[in-house]
């Protein structure tokens, strides 16, 4: 019915002024009008669809972002790794092995007077002992013989490496009886380093391939 009434009033209006006019009609029923509905809506759900998905995906890299941002902030804070490791002795006495940036915070790693272990966590900015807890570790007669005759305690060997840049994190290798310490330059790359735990001299590690 619609399509005979387009075609009508094209061709009354062709007649009234006296021209010629060609319709070309398509069919408008009301079923296939329902399906091109239908279709648009099943496009628009999945357009909603992918909207969703790259919102989910969106909202991952942020948190990855932010874990990142946590560790820069941390880097950039007023706090060394050498500091962090005075800070964490002087909650936890005992023996500093280890120190990492670790989301945002120093975790240093003290063998006790017992020979037990403890992690203890230290704010970057504020320098304040975040917490601490022991940890289950059977290694002290190795760590403790490594150490013999050292002079160059972990914050020492942290504060030797923080000239070739920012220090990551510094522990004790006592396989082969060294610091190992990783810093981060300004431009974001990182390098690893041997500290002598006899005279404190700090070489590029041989594992690192850059040059010196």
């Amino acid at each position: 019915m619609k399509r005979n009434i387009v075609i009508a009033v094209v061709t009354a209006a062709a007649l009234v002024g006296g021209g010629t006019a060609t319709a070309l009609a398509v069919s408008g029923d009301d079923d296939r009008g329902a399906s091109v509905a239908r279709a648009e809506a099943r496009a628009g759900d999945d357009d909603g669809r992918d909207d969703d998905r790259d919102d989910r995906n969106e909202d991952r890299d942020d948190r990855d972002d932010r874990g990142d941002d946590r560790d820069e902030r941390a880097v950039s804070g007023d706090m060394t790794a050498a500091e962090a490791l005075a800070a964490a002795l002087k909650h936890t006495p005992g023996t500093a092995v280890a120190a990492e940036l670790d989301d945002g915070a120093w975790e240093v790693d003290v063998l006790g007077d017992d020979d037990g272990w403890h992690s203890v966590r230290v704010d970057p900015g504020s320098g304040k002992v975040l917490g601490a807890s022991a940890d289950d570790e059977d290694d002290a007669r190795e760590v403790r013989a490594a150490l013999k005759g050292s002079s160059v305690t972990a914050g020492e060997a942290a504060r030797a490496a923080a000239g070739k840049g920012v220090v990551t994190s510094v522990e004790l290798d006592d396989d082969d009886r060294g610091w190992e310490a990783e810093t981060r330059a300004s431009g974001g790359g990182e390098r690893d380093w041997r500290v002598d735990l006899g005279s404190g001299k700090v070489t590029v590690d041989q594992g690192d391939s850059d040059d010196d």
